[in-house]
């Protein structure tokens, strides 16, 4: 992708009310309030049965947020009442019901989580029968199902659904994560885990019971509005100086709903999603377990694309989301994907970003390298990046201007192939963010100076023209 210029991934299409992830927002508010909860349950179970599927039943789990069990009752109701079954699994990690369904048959699955954001936001995540993620498509069918409500339609008596328990799939997934964690033959040493204070925090307990060295446990006690409350992926200095203070060889930080990992060396430095796709990558390739190659997002670091073309292993790119990392993976059939923010998919193990049995192929993967966790961020010689967000209403006139794309060109010419520049309007926000990356960090600062003075200058031209 060098001297490439990505005028936009486009991660919407169409859609409404689906973002990069799911639908999000405040809690009781706006699109997450258990009016529109109820609308979407309903909605998805009428796009299964455009699909075709009878005899619906739907795994359903949340995080730890206050608001969850509200939105998960609308939700459930909304399900029922187009009259198919849940199977609820409670509090579980975002990837502990893609793994239930890959190993059941269920219809589909749905996860109540606003994953990193803070205790006030919400979101509902759908997922297939097969525990990935559902596609831009089956989300713009999910929307166009919103749309029809014929409460004769609605079935009675013993047609409407019921609610069944589902835990003991939680103690699978957790059994599972436990033998997965016996394969490290090298337990000698101290960890720090930060579980976010969300579903990570009931079961990294049990995980982690067998650990030969010490393991200090943090921010697992969740009260409901906790959650990600300066701790997890997006507050690494909680994790960093914690695994500093307990003299940890290795810090592991996941997010509310523990589909991402970070962790962090003994000095407190961030070993992010590109470091341990490139430890991964390599591990997997001895392995023979990683198919054509790695999927990389757009936003991960030139550096690993150079280690990894010395061990003949290629890298394919992709837009932001880790769902648009798995899409690229069965595309390309390559068994590893992931992005610098900590979502990390091997395909062996899991169909979509699963923190904790990413984070224990990581331990096995530093023990049969022989791999020395404390010089990993040293020898990650990293790129230069900037992003920049520019506040912004009107993205798409924005992103369409002619004047932009003449500055995109001067901007890829200025990096003279070996760099790379990124527009992409945010699929929550509104934002534009700008992305560069080369050696030259001045350079960087630059261009990214001039597109976002050229994004300001077309944005007030065009509030001029409409006043």
């Amino acid at each position: 992708m060098r001297g490439d210029t990505f005028m936009s991934i486009s991660e919407n299409k169409n859609r409404r009310y689906f973002g990069t992830d799911g639908i999000r927002d405040i809690a009781n508010r706006n699109n997450m309030t258990p009016e529109f909860a109820l609308k979407v349950g309903r909605a998805f179970v009428s796009s299964l049965k455009k699909l075709g599927y009878k005899n619906i039943n739907i795994l359903v789990g949340r995080d730890t947020r206050y608001s969850g069990a509200m939105i998960q009752a609308a939700l459930v109701s909304g399900i029922n009442s187009a009259g198919a079954n849940v199977t609820d699994m409670g509090v579980v990690p975002t990837p502990g019901v893609s793994y239930t369904l890959s190993n059941n048959s269920y219809s589909g699955g749905v996860i109540i989580s606003a994953s990193h954001n803070p205790a006030e936001y919400n979101g509902i995540k759908l997922f297939n029968s097969n525990g990935y993620k559902l596609t831009d498509e089956d989300e713009l069918l999910v929307e166009e199902m919103l749309n029809f409500e014929h409460s004769e339609n609605r079935p009675i008596r013993e047609k409407i659904g019921v609610i069944i328990s589902g835990l003991h799939h939680c103690e699978d997934y957790q059994k599972m994560l436990i033998t997965l964690l016996s394969i490290v033959n090298k337990q000698d040493f101290k960890i720090t885990v930060d579980a976010a204070n969300g579903a990570a925090s009931y079961f990294v307990g049990p995980i982690f019971e067998n650990w030969k060295a010490n393991v200090c446990l943090l921010a697992n006690n969740p009260n409901g509005l906790n959650i990600n409350d300066g701790v997890g992926v997006t507050h690494m200095n909680f994790i960093c100086e914690a695994t500093i203070k307990n003299a940890s060889k290795l810090g592991i930080a996941y997010d509310g709903d523990t589909d991402r990992v970070l962790m962090c060396d003994c000095k407190g430095r961030i070993i992010d999603g590109d470091i341990m796709l490139w430890i991964l990558a390599r591990w997997l390739a001895s392995e023979k377990k990683l198919g054509s190659g790695v999927v990389a997002t757009v936003m991960s670091n030139m550096i690993l694309e150079d280690l990894l073309k010395e061990e003949n292993i290629k890298v394919f790119r992709c837009g932001v989301g880790d769902r648009y990392v798995m899409e690229e993976m069965r595309r390309t059939k390559s068994r590893l994907g992931g992005e610098q923010s900590g979502h990390l998919i091997a395909q062996d193990y899991a169909n979509t970003g699963d923190g904790l049995s990413s984070g224990i192929l990581f331990l096995k993967a530093i023990e049969d390298l022989d791999e020395d966790i404390s010089t990993l961020v040293d020898r990650f010689d990293r790129y230069p990046q900037i992003l920049a967000n520019v506040e912004i209403k009107n993205k798409k006139t924005i992103m369409d201007s002619s004047k932009l794309k003449v500055q995109l060109e001067k901007a890829e010419n200025m990096l003279l192939g070996k760099g790379r520049v990124l527009l992409r309007p945010s699929g929550t926000e509104p934002l534009i963010r700008i992305f560069v990356e080369s050696r030259s960090e001045e350079l960087n600062n630059k261009i990214a100076s001039m597109l976002k003075e050229t994004i300001e200058a077309i944005s007030m031209e065009n509030n001029s023209e409409s006043i």
